[in-house]
């Protein structure tokens, strides 16, 4: 194969790869975090517009990030990392303290309020495409006011 050829398909793949998701994001925000503070949570209501799984979440901010669920094991209230999140067209599924969410492990540095946190966000369609999609994120004490 010729110079030119594999210069075209490589930079075909990454124009691919670097497509967004058919997603829409509200209401994000971070929750802010003190000096020591190895995690914190970030939240959002995610709107598919196709059938999409979230499948994962990066951050300059954090050495990892995961989604993870927490629900009622009995009397106990217990959190755990899943693989992903299955999101219906035109149904919005909320990431919110207590319920799934992103949890950012291994901050670098403390989140502080009014500042930003990068955001990408991995996505998998029905054939098994991964798109990610760059949010900034604000960071706030608590949730924000919803608006009506």
């Amino acid at each position: 194969m010729n110079r030119l050829l594999a210069s075209a398909l490589l930079c075909t793949c990454f124009a691919l790869q670097a497509q967004t998701a058919p997603v829409t994001v509200a209401g994000a925000w971070a929750r802010a975090s003190v000096q020591g503070q190895s995690g914190t949570g970030a939240f959002m209501t995610l709107t598919a517009r196709e059938p999409l799984s979230l499948v994962g979440a990066a951050t300059p901010m954090a050495g990892v990030a995961e989604l993870h669920e927490m629900k009622m094991e009995g009397d106990v209230m217990r959190m755990r990392a899943v693989p992903a999140l299955e999101l219906v067209p035109g149904k919005p599924v909320e990431l919110k303290s207590g319920g799934y969410h992103l949890m950012l492990m291994d901050l670098k540095a403390p989140l502080r309020v009014g500042t930003q946190v990068p955001l990408a966000l991995r996505f998998r369609d029905a054939k098994g495409v991964v798109s990610t999609l760059q949010v900034s994120v604000p960071v706030a004490a608590r949730a924000p006011e919803h608006k009506h």
